[in-house]
């Protein structure tokens, strides 16, 4: 029997002509303290390992609107194959992060700032949500749709979020289901509203120029 090992399962070959997937959804470990570009494998020292990236942050006043700054692999290099990542959530009074998922991994959400109302919906669409205050931190699991909500009219809220994957993915709701190109009449007929409103809700979400 033949068996190869990959990055998304195992597939078995036990006879000609007949192979099994088994997809498992896991991250294979990796065989090496840590992978590096082969570009710049003799260059490595201790600032590869190091992501200045957030040092924005600091003494910085609150954006105009909602705003992720992330220490994942594409901005983290060096994450490659470490299984996590971060990322700063940073919420101006009344700013939302619209409903999204994680495909790739559960987030674990700590809240370092403010307040925030906090939700996700699970496959039973049963709703949970709560109420953080400083130093509360919530889980939202993989793959299920949530969000977050700074409900304070006067205070800003900032909060860090680690992933159990370099590349956690977001996936936006708002975004997926009204600008990707779907035809008006079958969101019409799937939300049971009418043409001209799911046309408003487009274009309020387009891009502006």
């Amino acid at each position: 029997m033949t068996t190869l090992i990959t990055p998304q399962g195992i597939v078995l070959q036990p006879k000609k002509g007949i192979v099994i997937s088994i997809f498992t959804g896991i991250q294979i470990n990796i065989l090496s303290d840590f992978i590096v570009s082969p570009n710049n494998a003799t260059a490595v020292d201790a600032n590869f390992f190091t992501f200045t990236g957030m040092r924005v942050l600091v003494g910085a006043d609150p954006p105009p609107a909602f705003k992720v700054l992330k220490a994942s692999l594409a901005e983290f290099p060096s994450l490659n194959g470490q299984s996590v990542s971060y990322a700063v959530l940073i919420f101006p009074a009344g700013a939302v992060n619209p409903p999204h998922t994680h495909p790739r991994s559960a987030e674990l959400l700590f809240l370092i700032q403010g307040s925030l109302e906090v939700g996700f919906v699970d496959t039973t669409n049963k709703l949970y949500t709560q109420t953080l205050q400083e130093g509360d931190m919530f889980v939202f699991p993989k793959g299920l749709a949530h969000y977050q909500y700074n409900a304070d009219a006067k205070v800003s809220a900032m909060a860090v979020s680690s992933f159990g994957s370099a590349n956690a993915g977001t996936v936006s709701v708002p975004n997926t289901v009204f600008t990707t190109g779907i035809d008006a009449t079958i969101l019409a007929m799937s939300f049971k509203t009418d043409v001209a409103t799911i046309q408003a809700i487009k274009a309020g979400l387009a891009t502006k120029a």
